[in-house]
């Protein structure tokens, strides 16, 4: 496992994806300079086509996405949807490129993070052309897969050509837990979808996890299912540690961290905490430690296997707390790397 994820740093902060506004100059700006692992920011507050499903939409190869009734739905010609979402992306990839260069990082080498959605969390959210999921049909399913990893490919391709850089790819999969289940909304209650078992699931990402050939972060805001990511390999994962319980999530997190798996902790609050006491880094930072050590693994798993998000994207947030969320990230994760006891007995 470290072997292939060798390129995921840790010891760093780094955002989950989505950020506050409309300008995507001013989101690079912070998404690179306020942590040391930067990000591809993503605008949703723009409209259709650049939330989550829009702007994966825009990297699929061979497959077009449009907007019918307020809904993502396969389409037969490239729209206005898919247009613009790809229009969006192109100009946020220019911004990043002209911000790798004002700042000196051109072939550099650095790593740099993008984010898109799963397949699955993908497949539970737009439309055949008939109005069912396309989780409904696995033979989408896998088409869907196929294409998301042909077209991740070029952007990650596009990427290290641009920048000289070294990518990471972030799969989204919000979702995956309610197609493992069969809980995803149906077209009526008359013909429900059929769960998808998480060992199927896991051969599917793990084909594309494989098939793309970069370090590759899972990540979910909801709750882990165990029984998908214990079949996975050579997959970092990204998790909102805040709402972890005891008794389900423990027992898998600490197999994972010791088998040298690593965990971008979401940890900092998405949105600006209540009035009160300015949150600190060192406050933080004692909440991950404490969990380290309420599951029983050494300290240093703070330092060598870890790597500090928000707990969420950050698109609800306030600029000005965008930007402090980030560096409170990073403060954490430079703090327990130089020093594991950084958070205190």
């Amino acid at each position: 496992m470290t072997e292939v994820l060798g390129s995921v740093p840790t010891g760093v902060g780094t955002g989950i994806g989505s950020m506050p506004g409309t300008d995507p100059r001013e989101s690079v700006k912070v998404a690179t300079g306020e942590v040391d692992f930067p990000f591809l920011p993503e605008l949703p507050d723009r409209g259709v086509g650049a939330d989550m499903i829009g702007r994966t939409g825009a990297l699929l190869v061979d497959i077009n996405v449009d907007l019918v009734h307020r809904a993502y739905r396969l389409a037969d010609h490239p729209n206005t949807t898919t247009r613009r979402a790809r229009d969006w992306l192109r100009w946020d990839l220019d911004a990043l490129e002209e911000r790798w260069e004002t700042v000196g990082l051109m072939g550099s080498g650095r790593v740099v993070k993008v984010q898109a959605c799963g397949p699955f969390t993908l497949g539970a959210h737009i439309e055949l052309r008939g109005g069912h999921k396309i989780v409904k049909d696995r033979g989408a399913v896998r088409d869907i897969a196929a294409s998301l990893t042909e077209g991740l490919g070029e952007h990650v391709g596009q990427l290290q050509r641009r920048l000289g850089a070294t990518v990471v790819v972030q799969l989204d999969e919000a979702d995956v837990g309610r197609v493992i289940d069969g809980r995803v909304t149906p077209l009526t209650r008359l013909d429900p979808i059929r769960p998808i078992p998480a060992p199927d699931v896991a051969a599917q990402l793990q084909e594309m996890i494989d098939a793309l050939g970069v370090p590759v972060i899972l990540h979910s805001c909801n709750v882990p299912r165990w029984d998908l990511t214990k079949q996975l390999s050579s997959v970092a994962l990204s998790l909102d540690v805040t709402t972890l319980d005891a008794a389900r999530d423990y027992d898998g997190l600490g197999s994972f961290l010791d088998s040298g798996g690593i965990l971008a902790a979401g940890l900092v609050p998405s949105t600006a905490p209540k009035a009160g006491a300015p949150l600190q880094a060192e406050e933080l930072a004692a909440d991950l430690a404490s969990l380290i050590d309420r599951i029983g693994l050494p300290r240093n798993v703070l330092r060598d296997n870890i790597l500090v998000t928000p707990t969420c994207g950050l698109a609800s947030a306030t600029p000005e707390w965008a930007a402090r969320a980030l560096e409170l990230a990073s403060q954490v994760a430079s703090g327990l790397a130089s020093d594991p006891d950084f958070a205190g007995p």
